[in-house]
């Protein structure tokens, strides 16, 4: 003796009005067809913006703190704080596209002059690093003294605190 299954003797009395209407596909089918165009719309999406996330690149400071201020004047707007913040960042927001953009060349050669400076970690090798750059002019020299300043930086909130200075 073995036991029936439950779905055989299932008889439909009346049938919903959306699955009538939607041509009687099954609900799965319908869920597969949504998901899919649900995915291929983000895809087309992201291959759209992908021109406007390469022209932020490189303004995304002056947008991030326009988006701030004029978020931070619409909340407060009634009151004076609020109309101060406003109107800088508006302008943050309007003079960003202002701001020439950096060619993927010039950021893949800042790149690999970041990685070659890196391997003067100890204090000793930044001074004689410095004092080879100092028999030079300063217009000449810049980016390197501005990658090591941000090098320097970075190793001086790495240290631990407590440790000391040196």
């Amino acid at each position: 003796m073995s036991l029936r299954a439950h779905r055989r003797s299932l008889v439909v009395w009346r049938q919903s009005a959306g699955s009538a209407r939607m041509y009687d596909v099954p609900r799965a089918a319908r869920a597969r067809r949504v998901r899919r165009r649900i995915r291929i719309v983000a895809l087309l999406t992201l291959v759209t913006l992908r021109p406007a996330v390469r022209a932020v690149r490189t303004r995304w400071r002056p947008l991030l703190a326009g988006t701030v201020l004029t978020v931070a004047g619409v909340i407060m707007r009634g009151s004076t704080p609020g109309s101060v913040v406003l109107l800088p960042g508006l302008l943050l927001l309007l003079s960003a596209p202002l701001i020439p953009g950096a060619p993927e060349t010039d950021r893949r050669r800042r790149a690999e002059l970041e990685r070659e400076l890196a391997v003067y970690t100890t204090s000793a090798q930044r001074h004689d690093l410095e004092a080879t750059l100092d028999r030079y002019p300063d217009d000449v020299t810049r980016e390197l003294r501005d990658i090591l300043a941000g090098q320097a930086t970075a190793d001086d909130s790495r240290r631990f605190p407590a440790r000391g200075r040196h």
